[in-house]
């Protein structure tokens, strides 16, 4: 059962109890992320989600560490474009203690100057890391170029300007105003009662106030067709091809999720019997969805040797094109039906994606969905929905094609973009 309470400030703590399990995720929620950041500030609300470890004032860095251990629980964090998440899974018996922590690392974090200085030299050093990871530098970057010259194509780590020149003032100034009570959200699934878990989030939490407005008036721009190709030493080149999609809240995003996973979403996908199964070009080929609130990307990836490039470009944008042109053969839609639904009932048997779906669909739904409402707009998308869906995002001038490996010499232009 799912529980909803709203303090008086605008602060939302839903629960689904889930009697039989021995475990409860909390997480203490913030819809402000990234692309609420300014760009003389970009990767802040990642700095702080790094700070709100670093001692309050009532825990050390060490008695955070070592409570959270004494509970065999897991305690972290996580930022995105438009939220940031604190979270801890805890066995149900200690759920209390687990709150309370929550509560104090989020509420009296004290941001000492020495431990920002050395958290800086951590996210100079992941910035880093990201960039030196292929695999995870192209997603980045497609993001950044497919929402290029828009807050939302900012990084979430930042920058090394930007990290290097944030001050303290600066940052305890973002925290202080973005982190407003009706943009917060304590979510918590698994065995728990919601009136244990609001009896001590209430008190905590019912002062808070912020008169922060948001100001930005970034809106989406439909993306131009465009081809970048990032030169680097590699053994494979790496390729990530993408159209604009649907925002978070569309009504046709089962069709999308079903026609996403018909084009790319496991063994029996198009791209991976195409690509891989009998022509051997990749080791990885997959296509996933990005979505915010206000727009999103469908993006095919694959990894293959340079030689083979161009023809696994080809490929994807043949099985694009036949996607937006031919009705899917209802076998094979309603096998992809039952791969998502059974990944979604499946999704269930766990505290954290329970706890992290009760605090999206507050996020972006703007109310809670019964799984069975879901199942069902799974069972009603028909072949028409997934063929009028694809045509409206599969045309040539929003395609955006990102390549990096030893690619500069393989004459790729946005000419070739054709779907």
């Amino acid at each position: 059962m799912i529980t909803t309470t709203t303090l008086d400030n605008g602060v939302r703590i839903v629960t689904q109890n889930i009697a039989y399990m021995h475990t409860v995720t909390t997480g203490i929620w913030v819809a402000n992320g990234t692309r609420h950041e300014s760009p003389e500030h970009n990767g802040v609300a990642h700095f702080i989600e790094h700070m709100l470890f670093k001692g309050t004032h009532r825990r050390n860095i060490h008695q955070i560490t070592r409570e959270i251990d004494s509970m065999g629980g897991i305690l972290n964090a996580f930022t995105g474009h438009e939220y940031v998440c604190y979270y801890a899974k805890v066995l149900a018996k200690f759920m209390p203690r687990a709150a309370d922590l929550l509560a104090d690392i989020f509420l009296n974090s004290t941001f000492p100057a020495d431990e920002i200085e050395r958290e800086r030299k951590v996210i100079l050093q992941e910035i880093k890391m990201r960039d030196d990871s292929p695999d995870e530098f192209i997603h980045d970057r497609f993001h950044q170029n497919f929402w290029s010259g828009q807050l939302l194509g900012m990084p979430v780590l930042g920058n090394e300007e930007t990290i290097t020149n944030l001050s303290r003032p600066a940052i305890l100034s973002h925290k202080e105003s973005r982190y407003r009570p009706q943009d917060i959200i304590i979510a918590a699934a698994g065995n728990v009662q919601h009136n244990e878990l609001v009896a001590i989030m209430a008190p905590l939490f019912s002062g808070l106030s912020s008169a922060w407005q948001p100001v930005s008036t970034d809106q989406f721009s439909a993306p131009v067709k465009k081809v970048n190709c990032i030169e680097r030493e590699m053994e494979q080149a790496l390729v990530c091809l993408g159209t604009r999609s649907l925002r978070y809240d569309h009504e046709d995003r089962y069709a999308l999720f079903l026609l996403t996973t018909i084009l790319g979403g496991g063994m029996s996908s198009r791209l991976f019997q195409e690509i891989r199964e009998k022509k051997g070009l990749a080791y990885s080929v997959y296509s996933y969805i990005i979505s915010h609130a206000d727009s999103g990307a469908m993006v095919v990836y694959a990894g293959t040797e340079k030689d083979h490039c161009c023809e696994v470009i080809d490929i994807a944008q043949r099985e694009m094109t036949r996607i937006a042109t031919e009705e899917v053969p209802q076998d094979e839609l309603d096998a992809a039906r039952e791969q998502l639904k059974g990944k979604t009932l499946m999704s269930l048997e766990s505290s954290d994606s329970l706890m992290t779906r009760l605090a999206k669909n507050e996020i972006y739904l703007h109310k809670q969905q019964a799984i069975e409402d879901v199942i069902a707009n799974y069972d009603a998308v028909t072949s028409d929905d997934i063929l009028r869906v694809a045509r409206g995002m599969m045309q040539s001038e929003y395609l955006h094609l990102e390549v990096m490996g030893p690619v500069c010499n393989l004459g790729l232009s946005a000419e070739m973009l054709k779907v």
